[in-house]
């Protein structure tokens, strides 16, 4: 699994774009490669470009990363494509995969075993939302990139 740097039209990227994007075509090793690979870019961020991350925020992109490829993984069949991307003071990781079924997080339920993984995403990030394309769907997560400087847990923005 090799990383390639794409823009959102497929040519090489800008010197403003700090982006990986990967094609995910094989099994279970894929949802760890997937983590480690947001580690390494997130580190990457930091060392290259010089931008804060948190240690809140790594341990957040790799939860979000496992859930959304291991839904991918599990739901949808054929490869699964994740972008990882800077937007702003945002880490956004974006999952594509063929499944034309729209991912639906399900009411709490202490008692339930399993299948908590949306709810979970839901709560850590700062954005969550999911587009149709023609082939499958795109889900979108955003993170922040830094803890709240009042030391609140940092989370989904009050609307």
């Amino acid at each position: 699994m090799e990383p390639v740097p794409l823009s959102e039209d497929g040519t090489a990227p800008d010197e403003q774009a700090i982006q990986t994007t990967v094609a995910l075509e094989g099994d279970g090793a894929d949802i760890a490669s997937a983590r480690h690979l947001a580690v390494q870019f997130l580190t990457r961020v930091q060392a290259e470009h010089g931008l804060p991350v948190s240690q809140r925020a790594l341990e957040v992109t790799q939860l979000v990363v496992s859930e959304l490829v291991t839904n991918a993984r599990k739901y949808a069949p054929g490869p699964v494509l994740m972008d990882l991307r800077i937007v702003g003071d945002l880490v956004e990781v974006v999952v594509w995969d063929s499944a034309p079924v729209l991912p639906v997080a399900r009411a709490p339920d202490a008692g339930r075993v399993g299948q908590h993984g949306l709810e979970i995403v839901m709560m850590v990030a700062q954005g969550f939302e999911v587009q149709m394309e023609p082939v499958g769907k795109r889900v979108t997560v955003r993170i922040a990139l830094l803890d709240d400087p009042s030391g609140a847990i940092t989370g989904r923005r009050p609307l």
